[in-house]
């Protein structure tokens, strides 16, 4: 994906290695940083830089890292993404309620916290996109089209949202349940094979007949490779 000049990112880490090491790689990247270590600076910072996303962690000394998320939600239109040293599922709902957009359990590759930062831009804030490139796709969420080698999908509104959703967190294992979430809703009352028959779909259209697009990870979900 292309970089985007002005997306402003906040970091909230009490370690300074981890501050330094993210934001040397994501200002590498084209984004502009801010960094702070403790959630009282995290809140000035977030009301003096209005930052698109918001990567905070979640123990830190004081304010921690729910309380900051949960203050930056109440007036700001900020993705945020939590990151915890903790693989416990009451933190990831906890944080999730209070209306964080995303979890990452240390450690993880600067990679997939660069991917799970482009889902956030594309899903929040997309008027910042014109078209959009991903390996061999071009999306244009104006026209609702996605194109492949210049030529234009025909999709259903369903498949168009799945293929996006795959798209932008390529490299990415997506399971059906977080598939069903994203795309169909909370509160979808059917079955989770229907995920196998909108991917199905999509790969008769992509022509990915030896799934080399959209691999089946056995046990855990789908994973679309573009690059």
């Amino acid at each position: 994906m292309r970089q985007l000049k002005g997306i402003k990112i906040l970091l909230v880490d009490d370690e300074p290695h981890i501050l330094e090491f993210l934001e040397l790689g994501l200002t590498n990247e084209g984004f502009e940083v801010m960094t702070a270590q403790d959630g009282i600076s995290a809140i000035t910072a977030c009301n003096k830089f209005q930052p698109h996303i918001a990567i905070l962690d979640v123990m830190m000394p004081g304010m921690d890292g729910f309380e900051v998320c949960r203050m930056i939600k109440k007036t700001d239109n900020v993705a945020v993404i939590m990151l915890t040293a903790k693989d416990e599922i009451d933190d990831r709902v906890k944080g999730l309620t209070l209306g964080a957009d995303d979890y990452m359990i240390k450690p993880f590759s600067f990679e997939e916290l660069l991917a799970r930062i482009y889902a956030r831009i594309r899903n929040h804030f997309p008027n910042l996109f014109g078209e959009v490139i991903i390996g061999p796709l071009r999306m244009d969420d104006r026209r609702k089209e996605i194109s492949m080698h210049d030529r234009i999908l025909e999709l259903s509104p369903t498949e168009y949202e799945l293929l996006k959703f795959m798209a932008i967190n390529h490299g990415l294992v997506l399971s059906k349940t977080m598939i069903l979430d994203k795309v169909w809703g909370y509160d979808f009352g059917g079955e989770e094979n229907i995920v196998e028959v909108y991917i199905r779909s999509l790969r008769d259209k992509l022509g990915d007949k030896e799934h080399k697009l959209i691999r089946t990870i056995r046990g855990a979900g789908y994973r679309m490779d573009l690059t």
